[in-house]
C-alpha cells in the first residue's frame, strides 16, 4: 500500500492535490508538498467548470469560507463575441434545454426559429447574463428551483460523478490566492511543506523514482511521485521520458499574453460570465473578479507574433492597461502518452492542457485528483488501476480537444487565413462523421464522442447553434407534430427569465454582500 505521497510542485494543481488527498485518506497517508521560491506559476487559469463545486464540498468549505479570500466571483456561461460575426455575441451557458414531448427545446427552436438567438430563446441563464444579474438571492437562495440541482451549502462529500443534473453556475478566482488558501488547509491537516529546489530525481532498475533530491532540504522519499511541474514535466517527461502527444496540428494556438487589470466594478457591473472575444488570430478571455478584471490574449505564433498579441490586448483595454506588466507564455498544447507511469503520475500541465477556450484547465486537475483517488495503489492489480487510470484521463483530454476543435470549424468567422485555414485544418478522428450527422440532427448522447471528457450532448448544441457556421436542419417529424406544449415552453422561458431578472441581485451586489459577511464573520 502507497503510504507516503511527495508531490513536485506547487500552484493550483500541487495544493489542489495535497488538499484533496488529505481529505480523502486524512493520517493514513504522509503527504509531503516541495516547491520553489523561484519558480513562478503561470496563474491565469481563473475560471473553472460548475464540477468544481464537488472539490471544494469534499474538503468541506462552503462559499463564504473560501471566496471573498481568493477574489471570486460567478460563472453562469461563456460568452463568445465576434465568433460569428462583428458585433454579435452567444452564450454557452450552464444550463440543460428543456425536454417537451419527448423532444429536446433545441430541436424544437431548430423548427419554429422564434428568433435568431438560440441562447435568449431557450434559456434562462442568458438572460441574467445580459443583465449581469447574481444567481443567489440576498439571502443566499439559489436562483429558481425550475432549474434544479442540489445546492453546494447543503451538498456532502461528493465527485463529478455523482453530478446528474446541471448545475447553474462555477466560480472564477484568482488561482494563486487559490493555491494560498489550500496551502493553509492542507499544513493544517498534516501536509508537510518543503520551500526548496529540486536539483536531482532518483531511479531504480525497475524504473520507479525512489527520491527526489533538494539542494537545501536533502532527499525526499516516497511510495508515490506527482509530478505537479507545469509545462516542465520535471518527472514524467525528463526523468522518466514519457512521450508527450502533441493536439498542434488540430489546434494552432500555442501562445498567450496575460494582464491583471485593476478595475473598480461597482458603477459598471460584472458580468456573471467569462467572456471569449475572437481576434485576428485568436481570442481574448476576460474574467471579472473581485478588484480586477484577468485578461489574455491566446493566438498561434503562426499567425501572430508576441508583440503584435501584446498590442492588440493592450489596445482592447485602452489606458486601463497602461504601465501594466504583461505576462508571456508559451503553451505545451496535448496530453502526455500516459499520465501515470510506476509510480509517477503527472498532474496539470505536466499531464496535459488545451488552450482555455472552455475553462478546462482546472477541470483537468480535478478530474486527475479524483481518479487518483479512486484508483490509488497498494494491491496486486496495481497495474490495471495504472491502465484503468490512464485511459480515463486521457479520453477526457481527447474529448475536449474535439470540443474545441468543433468551436472552430463551426465559427461563421472567415475574414482572414486564421479563421479560413480553421475550417480546413486536420480534425481528430472521427468528428468529421460527427458533424456530418449533427447537421442532420442536432448531438445527443450516442452522436457525441464517446467517453467522459465533461461536455453534454447540450454544450455542443449551444455552440452549433451559437456559431452559425454549419448547415443544420430541423428534424422533418417535428413539421407533423402538435407544437403547442412547446410554443407554451418557448413563453415559459422568457416569462422565467424576465421574473428572475426582476428579482435577483445584480452580481455585484452580491459580491460585495458575500464578501462583507466575510468580514463580519472575522
Amino acid at each position: 500500500m502507497a503510504k507516503s505521497v511527495v508531490i513536485v510542485g506547487g500552484g493550483t494543481a500541487g495544493w489542489m492535490t495535497a488538499s484533496y488527498l488529505k481529505a480523502a485518506f486524512g493520517e493514513r497517508l504522509a503527504v509531503t508538498l516541495v516547491e520553489s521560491r523561484n519558480v513562478p506559476t503561470i496563474g491565469v487559469g481563473e475560471a473553472s467548470f460548475s464540477t468544481i463545486r464537488h472539490f471544494f464540498s469534499y474538503l468541506g468549505l462552503q462559499e463564504t469560507d473560501w471566496m471573498p479570500d481568493c477574489h471570486a466571483t460567478y460563472k453562469l456561461a461563456i460568452r463568445y463575441d465576434n465568433w460569428r460575426a462583428e458585433g454579435h455575441h452567444f452564450y454557452h451557458p450552464f444550463e440543460r434545454p428543456r425536454v417537451v414531448e419527448g423532444v429536446s427545446l433545441a430541436d424544437w427552436w431548430l423548427h419554429k426559429r422564434p428568433s435568431e438567438d438560440y441562447d435568449r430563446d431557450c434559456s434562462v441563464i442568458a438572460a441574467l447574463c445580459d443583465a449581469k444579474r447574481s444567481p443567489r438571492r440576498l439571502g443566499g437562495a439559489l436562483l429558481a428551483p425550475e432549474l434544479g440541482a442540489q445546492d453546494p451549502v447543503s451538498m456532502s462529500r461528493s465527485t463529478m460523478a455523482e453530478q446528474n443534473t446541471q448545475f447553474p453556475y462555477a466560480y472564477q478566482f484568482d488561482a494563486t490566492l487559490l493555491a494560498r488558501l489550500l496551502t493553509g488547509y492542507g499544513t493544517d491537516r498534516g501536509v508537510r511543506h518543503v520551500l526548496d529546489d529540486v536539483v536531482d530525481t532518483a531511479v531504480d532498475e525497475r524504473g520507479h523514482i525512489t527520491h527526489v533530491r533538494t539542494k537545501e532540504s536533502g532527499d525526499l522519499a516516497g511510495d508515490l511521485f506527482i509530478d505537479c511541474t507545469g509545462f516542465r514535466g520535471m518527472l514524467l517527461n525528463k526523468t522518466l521520458g514519457v512521450p508527450f502527444i502533441s493536439y498542434q496540428d488540430t489546434l494552432p494556438n500555442d501562445s498567450a499574453v496575460a494582464l491583471r487589470v485593476p478595475m473598480e466594478m461597482a458603477d459598471q457591473g460584472m458580468g456573471p460570465y467569462t467572456r471569449a472575444s475572437a481576434q485576428a488570430a485568436g481570442w481574448i478571455w476576460t474574467i471579472p473578479l473581485h478588484g480586477r478584471v484577468g485578461t489574455g490574449y491566446v493566438y498561434a505564433s503562426d499567425y501572430c507574433t508576441p508583440e503584435e498579441a501584446e498590442r492588440t490586448l493592450r489596445g482592447y483595454w485602452g489606458p486601463a492597461a497602461d504601465d501594466l506588466t504583461a505576462n508571456h507564455i508559451r503553451m505545451r498544447i496535448g496530453r502526455s502518452e500516459n499520465s501515470w507511469v510506476n509510480n509517477c503520475v503527472a498532474i496539470g500541465l505536466s499531464s496535459g492542457f488545451v488552450e482555455p477556450l472552455e475553462s478546462t484547465g482546472i477541470f483537468f486537475i480535478q478530474n486527475a485528483i479524483e481518479q487518483l483517488v479512486k484508483h490509488f495503489p497498494g494491491g496486486p492489480n496495481d497495474e490495471q488501476l495504472r491502465r484503468s487510470y490512464n485511459r480515463q484521463v486521457a479520453n477526457v483530454m481527447d474529448g475536449v480537444r474535439e470540443f474545441l476543435v468543433l468551436h472552430y470549424v463551426a465559427a461563421k468567422r472567415n475574414d482572414n487565413d486564421y479563421w479560413r485555414d480553421a475550417k480546413t485544418r486536420t480534425m481528430p478522428d472521427a468528428l468529421g462523421a460527427r458533424i456530418e450527422q449533427w447537421q442532420a440532427k442536432l448531438p445527443d448522447q450516442d452522436t457525441i464522442f464517446p467517453y467522459y471528457h465533461g461536455f453534454e450532448p447540450y454544450s455542443y448544441t449551444a455552440m452549433i447553434l451559437g456559431l452559425g457556421g454549419l448547415d443544420v436542419r430541423p428534424l422533418p417529424g417535428l413539421a407533423m407534430m402538435d407544437d403547442v406544449a412547446a410554443e407554451k415552453e418557448l413563453r415559459l422561458v422568457r416569462d422565467q427569465a424576465k421574473s428572475l431578472v426582476e428579482t435577483l441581485p445584480s452580481h455585484w451586489d452580491y459580491i460585495a454582500h458575500l464578501n462583507d459577511r466575510k468580514g463580519a464573520r472575522a
